[in-house]
């Protein structure tokens, strides 16, 4: 691997755990184009963005119009994933509106890209995955795939949880070349954990959907720290609740310390 993807990515998983948690704001296109169906968490997105960062996440993943308009003040603080990807499970979007060279330019620290999969056009997204992290190999600047099979047999596709599809999409992205793979958990700790095993690159888990609880948000980063996995990348499991700083504090405490979810509940 060369000096600066290394360099980039030390600065990324930096924790002494060696264990990964980051944040991600990066939802906006997944709620269709009505504004008043965005999350307030997404909608008062530089009170978010302050609140986060006081939390100090590892890195904060974001598209690169909030870059430019509100990253400013937290520049250099905390590493940062541009996103290149606006898509949707059901193919109703799917574009690319970054590049890699976009993210040399901003500063940040790696190049997200992300993948929907199965389907007939399979290997066409693959391929843009795969074409991105070519032209990413230009700048020395790691890839993160975003990689979510999904379930066909319902009547509008959604993002699929079992085991075995979740192994595809891993093995998908690592055969493109990714240099890191966040994709669902499948909510078995012993089936990720042969997930993890045999796949030779870091593996972080995606924060799933919005929990009713920020416990049992805990209890799932929880298992995924069991399972062996590198970490979680977290959304609406962070920004959906009212208290976004401790969340962001709570989720660092039972990845990173391997806090028991009451012991950090107490503690912070």
């Amino acid at each position: 691997m060369d000096i600066g993807k290394r360099t980039r990515l030390n600065r990324i998983f930096a924790h002494p755990s060696d264990r990964f948690f980051s944040v991600a704001v990066d939802h906006f296109i997944g709620y269709t184009n009505r504004w008043d169906g965005l999350p307030v968490g997404l909608r008062r997105i530089s009170d978010t963005l302050e609140a986060i960062v006081a939390g100090k996440p590892d890195a904060i993943t974001m598209h690169k119009g909030i870059v430019t308009s509100a990253w400013e003040p937290y520049a250099g603080q905390i590493p940062f994933i541009l996103q290149s990807t606006i898509a949707r499970p059901d193919d109703a979007a799917r574009e690319q509106i970054a590049t890699p060279e976009d993210a040399m330019r901003l500063g940040a620290d790696a190049f997200a890209v992300a993948v929907f999969i199965c389907g007939d056009d399979e290997d066409k997204k693959l391929r843009v995955l795969a074409d991105c992290v070519r032209e990413a190999v230009r700048f020395d600047l790691p890839v993160i795939v975003h990689i979510y099979p999904r379930d066909l047999t319902t009547p509008v596709p959604e993002v699929s949880f079992k085991p075995e599809l979740i192994a595809w999409a891993v093995r998908c992205g690592l055969e493109c070349g990714a240099d890191v793979i966040k994709t669902p958990y499948c909510g078995d700790i012993e089936a990720f954990r042969q997930i993890v095993d045999e796949c030779p690159i870091p593996i972080i888990a995606a924060g799933g959907p919005k929990a009713e609880t920020i416990e049992l948000a805990l209890k799932m980063a929880s298992d995924v720290v069991l399972s062996g996995a590198k970490g979680m990348t977290v959304g609406r499991n962070v920004w959906g609740f009212s208290d976004i700083t401790k969340a962001v504090r709570l989720f660092s405490a039972v990845i990173h310390d391997r806090l028991e979810v009451n012991e950090a509940l107490k503690s912070i």
